[in-house]
């Protein structure tokens, strides 16, 4: 259990990283590469939300604009 939290922790600092030198990148340049995720340890494939590693094709829907007006009033 402590290994895959210690791998999500690594997932999500490198995911930080990554979107501070996105954001800091000059328009003319071409942005970094996303970064891959850190490999589980007993093999199991990395799940993560959108925006966190996850393959565009595994990643949830985006919610509706009325489920965003619900949920914050």
């Amino acid at each position: 259990m402590t290994d895959h939290l210690l791998a999500a922790a690594v997932d999500h600092l490198a995911a930080a990283n990554w979107m501070f030198a996105s954001v800091n990148t000059p328009e003319d340049e071409d942005p970094p590469e996303r970064p891959d995720p850190v490999p589980r340890p007993d093999g199991t494939p990395y799940t993560g939300s959108a925006g966190e590693g996850a393959a565009p094709e595994t990643a949830e829907p985006a919610p509706s604009a009325e489920t965003l007006v619900r949920f914050f009033g």
